[in-house]
């Protein structure tokens, strides 16, 4: 597990091209800029680990393009110290962009092989979320809620109720709604009852699993 001046001199590149497409957060840039993303994908894609691509990562999912992940991550405004309630742990690289932030990261994943093999890689890279755990995206993590944001990185039909339960007020919760193509919906929580809507163009993404119910 190398990470060499080669991948150092790709992910400059990288960051460069991600402010080109409209990235200004420098804390996530920062974070895209240190996070080797080749380490979190099938060492044949060496040579294209970063590229603004999404590639397979095994179980039907993806890892998200470099892109996307930066795009959320802007759109949480972390600050250092944040609890952020992450739904769709997949190759564990969003999680780590979100820990090399300052987050104090929960993340859920569904598919058990993937949550095996992020459970194990994330520690040798020396990154550690605060919980990782394997189950039903669509309920969250009640017994560690409130959240001060709440991001999903899969593609969901509906805005899961209990994920709004579940964020502070004045949270924010990043999610790509919609079936076959998603529209990035940001949630601002005013209080208890009331959420502000603002949406930032389209987006594909895996479906998000669990049960809607």
């Amino acid at each position: 597990m190398k990470d060499t001046s080669k991948h150092q001199g790709l992910r400059n590149q990288l960051v460069a091209i991600l402010k080109e497409k409209g990235i200004v957060d420098k804390n996530v840039l920062e974070a895209i800029k240190i996070i080797p993303r080749h380490l979190f994908l099938n060492s044949s894609f060496d040579d294209f680990a970063y590229q603004d691509k999404a590639f397979p990562i095994g179980a039907g999912q993806t890892i998200s393009q470099p892109y996307t992940v930066a795009f959320q991550s802007q759109l949480l405004e972390i600050k250092k110290g944040h609890k952020i309630l992450e739904i769709g742990t997949g190759s564990g690289y969003q999680t780590a962009v979100l820990c090399a932030m300052g987050a104090n990261v929960y993340s859920v994943e569904r598919q058990n092989e993937l949550f095996k093999q992020t459970s194990a890689l994330l520690p040798k890279l020396g990154i550690r979320p605060k919980h990782l755990s394997f189950g039903d995206g669509y309920k969250g993590l009640p017994n560690h809620a409130p959240f001060d944001s709440i991001i999903v990185t899969a593609g969901a039909p509906i805005i899961p109720k209990p994920l709004m339960a579940q964020l502070k007020i004045g949270g924010r919760l990043v999610i790509p709604l919609g079936e076959d193509v998603q529209v990035m919906t940001v949630l601002i929580r005013k209080n208890e009852t009331q959420f502000e809507k603002h949406e930032f163009g389209e987006f594909r993404f895996v479906p998000l699993l669990g049960n809607k119910n």
